[in-house]
């Protein structure tokens, strides 16, 4: 069966779910992107890694900055599609919507559902140390992340795993599992189950500030923020007045006041255990080994990190 449809998404978690349904042979008839963001040194207006695949494959993209308008959901409708595919897009559809294809609209999300609903699902998976998480594809509707699930499949969050390999992992299973929901409800072959009521967890937008490292809290904790939180928003402490950021840590034994170094090669006291620091990145610079960081800016035991 080929689909007519229309695909929603912004960022490149959503590239290899657009070009699955391309290689099913599907015919995308828009592809709705946020618009170009300024980016690097010189802020240079760059499309968003959604529209560059679509730019590539000749297909039509749009990125109005709302869809409320009578309008944008009129423009939305004259597409006929079959179904909307969004992922990570970025704006709620209105009801109209996600009325107007004929099969509805279908959100692949990076979670197990109804667990971390919301905007930053892989990350707060990984912050509060659960051992799985997994892509849900759901059919669509008014609420934040309720609807229906169509099909869902897990993966093991493994002990040293980061955001990266992580969304890696779910955004290669998401895709083909999105490609078989989709098809396999156009054809009748699958039926949408309701979410549990119980064990819903919001995902709450991850804020600029929240990567700033408090060494009071466990090892295990810090561990899992730089784990979650880099490349965005970034781990920082300050040292000398400057802010450095932590890219790469380990647990390790040793105790001591929070935030004192236990050493002279980068282990440093936390308020349960202590953390090898291994990558970090001084303000302006590149980011270096922790060999090579305390090269340029020692660390003596002892020394107290805010």
């Amino acid at each position: 069966m080929t689909l007519r449809l229309v695909f929603m998404g912004t960022p490149d978690f959503a590239v290899p779910v657009l070009e699955a349904f391309l290689a099913a042979g599907d015919e995308i008839v828009a592809v709705y992107s946020q618009p170009p963001r300024p980016a690097g040194r010189g802020q240079k207006l760059t499309p968003s890694p959604v529209q560059a695949c679509a730019e590539r494959h000749g297909l039509m993209v749009r990125h109005p900055v709302s869809l409320k308008s009578a309008d944008a959901q009129a423009e939305f409708a004259a597409l006929n599609a079959d179904a909307a595919v969004v992922v990570a897009y970025g704006l709620l559809l209105p009801k109209p919507v996600l009325d107007a294809p004929k099969y509805g609209c279908f959100n692949l999300h990076a979670s197990l559902l109804p667990r971390w609903r919301g905007a930053a699902p892989i990350q707060r998976a990984i912050l509060a140390g659960d051992s799985e998480t997994g892509v849900c594809a759901m059919q669509m509707d008014v609420g934040l992340d309720t609807g229906p699930v169509l099909l869902r499949e897990s993966v093991a969050i493994t002990p040293r795993m980061t955001i990266t390999q992580l969304h890696d992992d779910l955004a290669r299973i998401g895709a083909p599992l999105m490609v078989r929901a989709v098809h396999d409800f156009a054809a009748g072959k699958i039926q949408p189950q309701p979410q549990a009521t119980d064990g819903v967890t919001y995902a709450a937008k991850l804020a600029k500030d929240e990567g700033r490292i408090d060494w009071t809290k466990s090892a295990a904790e810090i561990d899992r923020m730089v784990r979650a939180l880099n490349p965005g928003p970034g781990t920082t402490f300050e040292l000398n007045g400057e802010r450095i950021k932590l890219l790469a840590a380990e647990p390790v034994s040793g105790s001591g006041a929070a935030g004192t170094m236990l050493d002279d090669a980068g282990t440093v006291a936390c308020g349960d255990g202590a953390l090898k620091l291994l990558k970090l990145q001084r303000p302006s610079k590149s980011a270096v080994a922790i060999a090579d960081f305390l090269h340029g800016l020692p660390l003596p035991k002892g020394t107290r990190l805010a």
